[in-house]
């Protein structure tokens, strides 16, 4: 399968357009057409209906293939392109909103240095592709376990000094009925209403996997944002439950309205990993891996 029209096929199928989808390629639409086709005849398989344009059932579950299709052909060009290229002095760190862990900021540089928050699914791509240099990913786990991260090019991950087993807390309004508890069972919250902040706090499909309650946890209010002091503002205001970590739930109190509950069970803790490129780190990410204690050298 080739990726350049693999690529074709998966603009196209986003625009829901062909003439859109060459302008933003670069290509002619006549060329798009000729990429879909060629595609649709290398598969034997009709993958996008005209009128109007829209991916067929086929095309659909080819979709969701694509996407790790190319981001791992990305990151293979990526890494490989570092055994070419001299070291940046110029260093990128992708975070997600909740994993910009202390230990890593004090060790970076003075000077040179771009942090971009990103989603957490979106870090580990960014650090595959050659977006940035180092990820600091985070979620929620097992005391003992490490972070389930999706599978997109041999990275290698660590677990950040005082951040493996954070607590979590759940965040309710200061009159909440629970808001005076000593610890609560998120069993006992399933059917409460909840705050569906996938950017920030734990998806609720992952809070609902770790509890083992399939039909739980009920999304009352979506928020798309990054911003910790909004989402726990909309928990003061009533509108749902969040759980954060601990220390999360402490800087974005937001004028004494809402209560931080320890979570009691199950045993579930908020971690933080840094993520790498799997080779030989050089220039200032080896001094940011050294200063960590971290070795540079991938396994």
């Amino acid at each position: 399968m080739d990726p350049h029209l693999l690529r074709t096929y998966v603009t196209v199928a986003r625009l829901r357009s062909f003439s859109a989808a060459a302008r933003e390629l670069g290509y002619t639409q006549s060329a798009v057409s000729q990429h879909i086709a060629a595609l649709e005849q290398d598969l034997g398989l009709p993958l996008l209906g005209r009128r109007p344009v829209a991916p067929t059932p086929a095309g659909e579950r080819l979709l969701e293939h694509a996407g790790s299709l190319l981001l791992r052909i990305d990151a293979a060009r990526a890494d490989l392109a570092g055994y070419a290229a001299a070291p940046r002095e110029e260093l990128t760190v992708a975070a997600a909103p909740l994993a910009a862990h202390p230990a890593v900021l004090d060790a970076l540089p003075s000077t040179g240095v771009t942090l971009r928050v990103l989603p957490r699914d979106e870090v580990p791509g960014a650090v595959a592709t050659g977006g940035a240099d180092l990820g600091l990913v985070d979620g929620i786990a097992a005391p003992s376990d490490p972070l389930a991260l999706p599978d997109v090019a041999p990275l290698t991950a660590a677990a950040m000094p005082g951040a493996a087993a954070e607590p979590l807390v759940v965040v309710v309004p200061d009159d909440h009925p629970l808001a005076r508890r000593a610890g609560v069972r998120l069993t006992d919250l399933a059917d409460a209403r909840w705050l569906d902040a996938p950017a920030v706090g734990p998806p609720l499909e992952r809070l609902r996997a770790a509890v083992g309650t399939p039909g739980g946890f009920r999304p009352s209010l979506r928020y798309e944002g990054t911003d910790v002091r909004t989402l726990v503002a909309l928990a003061a205001a009533g509108h749902g439950l969040v759980l954060l970590p601990a220390g999360a739930a402490r800087t974005a109190d937001v004028a004494a309205d809402v209560a931080a509950v320890p979570v009691v069970a199950p045993r579930l803790v908020h971690r933080t990993e840094l993520l790498r490129p799997g080779g030989v780190s050089a220039g200032p990410v080896a001094r940011v891996l050294d200063a960590l204690g971290v070795a540079s050298q991938g396994p």
